[in-house]
């Protein structure tokens, strides 16, 4: 008797382009920020690189940056935008608004237990790294649920690409972050019914053509 063979769902995630205050290294969280002119440079030129791939659905946070980047890559598909709140970065409560150095500095113990991934730390009034994890994988098992066997894009954030990558590597969260989680990335994932599995991570080849002429 012949094995069934595992339906499979494919997920391109992809993070948000840049904004001013991912080069001023100041915590959004879920405060509303939009794309900087880089940002949506990088994110047309990553609608760009997908405008040729057969697409079933583009699902983005519902913050500006996240939504402004998914609306460059539908644009080529047809496909209006659908919102899930569950893709939303982490709410990092008193840290949000901050830079890293002011974190350090007004806060360092905080800072601490945050620079070590404790994982049931939360800053003041957010969320910890267990109940966020809880949030994102709720959200991505109810979306290969409700997509399987089509390819979804999933436009979100840093934070959340994060958890993505250590649910697809099996990797615990206080396990230190070793790879890239490049503004306008292009990731990709598997989920074949039971788990997620990695593909590719962190291209950002699409961003290369160009460059020269948008900075100049």
């Amino acid at each position: 008797m012949t094995e069934a063979v595992p339906a499979i769902t494919r997920i391109t995630a992809i993070r948000h382009g840049e904004t001013a205050w991912n080069v001023d290294t100041r915590i959004q969280g879920q405060l509303d920020i939009s794309l900087n002119d880089t940002g949506y440079w990088q994110a047309e030129q990553a609608g760009k690189a997908m405008a040729s791939e057969s697409v079933d659905a583009i699902i983005s946070s519902d913050l500006a940056r996240a939504y402004e980047t998914a609306l460059a890559i539908a644009k080529h598909h047809g496909l209006t935008v659908q919102i899930d709140n569950g893709l939303r970065e982490r709410e990092f409560g008193s840290f949000q608004g901050k830079t890293f150095a002011e974190i350090e500095a007004q806060m360092p113990e905080e800072a601490l237990l945050w620079r070590k991934r404790v994982p049931d730390f939360s800053p003041g009034g957010g969320e910890s790294l267990l109940a966020f994890r809880e949030r994102v994988t709720q959200c991505l098992r109810r979306l290969v649920a409700q997509y399987a066997e089509k390819h979804i894009v999933v436009v979100s954030h840093g934070g959340v690409m994060d958890i993505i990558y250590r649910e697809a590597t099996g990797l615990e969260l206080q396990a230190p972050r070793t790879w890239q989680l490049g503004n306008a990335s292009i990731n990709r994932v598997l989920f074949n019914g039971e788990h997620f599995s990695l593909v590719g991570w962190s291209d950002t080849s699409h961003l290369n053509s160009g460059l020269d002429e948008q900075h100049a």
